[in-house]
C-alpha cells in the first residue's frame, strides 16, 4: 500500500513538474521536490522500491531544471 501511495505522490509531482518547466515558473520545482520527497519517504516504508525510485527520478528532473534556471527561473 505504501508503494502505491509513493507512486501517486510521484505522479502528482510529475504532472506539476510539467507546469514547472514553463519559463518563470521554475520556483514551483522547489515545491515539487518536497512533494516527491514525501513520496520517497512512503517508498522507504514499502517492501517494493518502484514508487521510491520513481520519486527519486522526479526529484532529479526537477533538480536539473532548477540547476539550469539558476534556482529560481
Amino acid at each position: 500500500m505504501a508503494n502505491i501511495i509513493a507512486f501517486l505522490f510521484g505522479l502528482i509531482a510529475l504532472v506539476l513538474a510539467v507546469v514547472g518547466f514553463i519559463p518563470f515558473l521554475g520556483w514551483l520545482n522547489w515545491l515539487i521536490i518536497l512533494i516527491a520527497g514525501v513520496g520517497a519517504a512512503f517508498g522507504f516504508i514499502s517492501e517494493k522500491s518502484s514508487g521510491r525510485n520513481f520519486c527519486f527520478i522526479v526529484m532529479a528532473i526537477c533538480a536539473f531544471r532548477l540547476w539550469i534556471g539558476g534556482g529560481i527561473i
